[in-house]
């Protein structure tokens, strides 16, 4: 698996990756599961603290993930090519640090070998989301959700 004793996201590039390895770099943040509003004129992204309806804000992880594409039209399924484009990406996500040549913080469970890890270094969203997707009355809801930084 190792090459030169070498980790799997220091030798392969993302397309190089099995599925296995792909959904290893994941680290449970579940930053990518917020609501996030995009200024249409600038294109500034801003971050709420409101999830999709399929994350578990406890566990830090869709309820469904084998079929949130299907369940969450609005879903974007992380790919190779998508990450090196996608600016909503926190830059704390494993797939964009990979994809720029960056390293792993030491908080990733990659690194640290525990998934508790990201949790206990406050970078994932447990304990911080404050609404559901499906319990906002509409667009405007979301403003009252709208955090100062990225998470």
């Amino acid at each position: 698996m190792k090459q030169n004793n070498l980790p799997f996201w220091k030798t392969k590039r993302l397309e190089e990756m099995n599925r296995g390895e792909w959904e290893s770099l994941c680290d449970g943040c579940g930053k990518c599961c917020l609501t996030k509003l995009e200024d249409a004129d600038t294109g500034e992204i801003h971050w709420t603290s409101i999830a999709c309806r399929l994350f578990d804000a406890g566990a830090c992880r869709c309820t469904d993930y084998a079929r949130r594409l299907e369940q969450v039209p609005d879903c974007v399924g992380l790919t190779p090519e998508n990450v090196r484009t996608l600016t909503w990406l926190p830059s704390t996500c494993a797939y964009k640090l990979i994809a720029e040549g960056r390293e792993l913080y030491e908080w990733h469970p990659l690194i640290s070998g525990r998934p508790e890890t990201v949790h206990e270094a406050g970078m994932s969203m447990r304990g911080r989301v404050s609404g559901c997707e499906s319990d906002m009355p509409d667009e405007d809801a979301y403003l009252d959700h709208v955090l100062e930084q990225e998470p």
